[in-house]
């Protein structure tokens, strides 16, 4: 299945190594990257790829991820691509 992770809060170092081996760890494998810094605020949005024997764990994954990353002082979001695309379609 293909995911969407955006993430957002104060830049430090380390956010994109955090949600890379996050990924990892997870066999999701991470499509595109894009991420921008504005002022100290870190922007990032990711396409992934979740292996179909992690599909039927989704909603775990993302009240996982979510959990780590306000841990991390992020707003980390992931959802599945078509949603994604449903959600910012006029």
């Amino acid at each position: 299945m293909r995911a969407v992770i955006s993430v957002v809060g104060k830049d430090h170092p380390g956010i994109l190594a955090f949600v890379a081996q996050y990924c990892a760890d997870r066999e999701i494998n991470i499509t595109d990257v894009t991420q921008k810094v504005l002022q100290d605020l870190f922007t990032m949005i990711m396409t992934v790829e979740v292996p179909a024997d992690q599909e039927g764990r989704f909603d775990e994954i993302v009240t996982d991820i979510e959990a780590k990353g306000d841990a991390q002082g992020l707003k980390i979001h992931l959802m599945n691509e078509e949603i994604f695309h449903a959600m910012h379609t006029i």
